[in-house]
């Protein structure tokens, strides 16, 4: 006889496992299944975020910024070190450690508020009375009832037409965190997030970098005064990035992989690296969902179909995160999750998709919430700017790192905040207060009149605020 439930979710990354513990604290009996695997073939609770995304690419940035730091600024700050090295195995052990810290602590949270684990693959079986059959392939096959399904099963790399993944030479962004020493030469196809972050890790290192990316304009999801700024300074460090290349035939050989691409002037230009990271997006993870055998409707892209309020075409399924639209971002999973948890609760779960925080990684840390200044222009929005460099901000001084500049758009008539925009030191930290000021409709003005700690890089966003209307005071 199946084990029966009030909510299983399918899926244990944040999105899911934030689902499952919210839907537990408002009184259910709650499963979650989950397939990842450790090395030792355990459980690896958190998804692509925890096991091979935001996680472990955080923990290569840090070192590759330490050791970054040490070989070129430390100096500055009268450290002197002789014979620096990198030992890049002992760095890829302290990524796996940290990763391995959030997998325990999932599993302790699920403990904690009584969330049943099942460790394997979660597909439909059928309709059941009052709910669904879903079946767990692990060790073991069992089969489960739920009366609410919650399906989070994430995205996949998208590797290039007739060029798969090998995870040796042709790296998703999984293979990308396991390298175990500095290529000489390192290929990215993409200029996206993932191949940013990672090619800012190993240029740090030491590897001669080329990124290829086939959109004409760097980074164009960022406002584009931003994105100039960032091109700078990534220009500067060594990262060479090409924009409007077409890429053609790629050859990968025991010796690496050789790269054909049509550049923007047209020409034919052959790029051998020995190592290709290809990050051109991911898309939904819906296969052996077993989506059919219930009738859960899919769209073109294998993405499952939902309302605002993430409802599924089935009634009691709903779906969460990156295997449906939006952003694929975790916190915009962790907050589907949430909201979704609260609705099977009748209570009123929200989601504000207007002040999702977006933010990259790499130094400068480029982070924005809102609405870009084209995108405004393109809506005939009327709108006032303002904008404060971390140069003349005495934090940014004195840590070393005046790169980059602070930038609100307001409303011309309410002042009301329509967008900010980071490029710079801790951007990613910074961005929280433009969120909130966004979520309880703050005013440009509002932020100008708040007190900030003296000195901090917090004063460069008050600033900024100061000069939509024109008026900085350290600037």
């Amino acid at each position: 006889m199946s084990k029966q439930f009030d909510v299983i979710v399918i899926g244990g990354g944040p999105g899911g496992y934030i689902a499952a513990i919210r839907a537990a604290q408002l009184g259910f009996n709650v499963a979650c299944i989950d397939e990842w695997k450790n090395d030792k073939g355990g459980p690896a609770l958190g998804g692509t975020c925890t096991n091979v995304g935001c996680i472990p690419s955080k923990a290569l940035l840090q070192s590759s910024e330490h050791f970054d730091q040490a070989h070129h600024h430390f100096a500055d700050h009268g450290i002197s070190l002789k014979d620096l090295s990198m030992d890049v195995g002992r760095m890829i052990a302290r990524k796996d450690t940290v990763v391995k810290q959030n997998n325990d602590g999932i599993q302790y949270l699920f403990k904690k508020n009584k969330v049943t684990f099942f460790h394997g693959r979660g597909s439909f079986v059928k309709a059941a009375e009052g709910g669904y059959e879903i079946q767990v392939a692990g060790k073991d096959t069992e089969t489960l009832t739920g009366k609410q399904i919650i399906v989070a099963t994430g995205s996949n790399a998208r590797a290039l037409p007739g060029t798969p993944f090998d995870e040796e030479n042709i790296l998703s962004n999984d293979g990308a965190l396991r390298i175990g020493s500095v290529p000489k030469k390192l290929g990215l196809i993409g200029s996206g997030v993932i191949g940013l972050e990672m090619g800012s890790v190993w240029r740090r290192l030491g590897a001669e970098v080329t990124v290829l990316e086939g959109l004409p304009t760097f980074l164009g999801a960022v406002d584009e005064q931003i994105a100039k700024e960032a091109k700078k300074a990534f220009d500067k460090q060594g990262l060479k990035i090409e924009l409007g290349v077409k890429v053609g035939e790629i050859k990968n050989g025991k010796h690496g992989v050789s790269v054909a691409y049509t550049n923007a002037k047209g020409e034919e230009v052959s790029l051998d690296v020995d190592k290709l990271i290809v990050s051109i997006g991911r898309v939904p993870n819906t296969i052996g969902l077993n989506a059919e055998a219930v009738g859960l409707q899919l769209d073109e892209r294998g993405a499952i179909v939902v309302d605002a309020d993430c409802k599924t075409s089935l009634p009691g399924v709903w779906a969460v995160g990156d295997v449906v639209r939006g952003p694929m971002l975790a916190h915009k999973a962790e907050e589907e999750g949430v909201a979704v948890a609260e609705r099977i609760a009748g209570q009123h779960g929200h989601v504000n998709f207007n002040t999702i925080p977006w933010v990259i990684y790499t130094n400068p840390e480029i982070a924005w919430v809102g609405r870009t200044e084209q995108q405004l222009k393109a809506d005939g929005v009327k709108y006032k700017a303002g904008t404060f460099p971390f140069l003349a901000n005495g934090r940014a001084r004195a840590l070393g790192d005046t790169t980059g500049m602070v930038k609100f758009l307001a409303d011309a008539t309410t002042d009301e905040i329509l967008g900010v925009h980071i490029v710079g030191p801790m951007a990613s930290e910074l961005i929280a207060e433009a969120v909130v000021a966004m979520e309880f409709k703050a005013s440009a003005e509002d932020i100008a009149r708040i007190c900030h700690a003296h000195p901090s890089l917090s004063e460069a966003t008050k600033e900024a605020a100061l000069a939509v209307d024109k008026r900085t005071l350290n600037f």
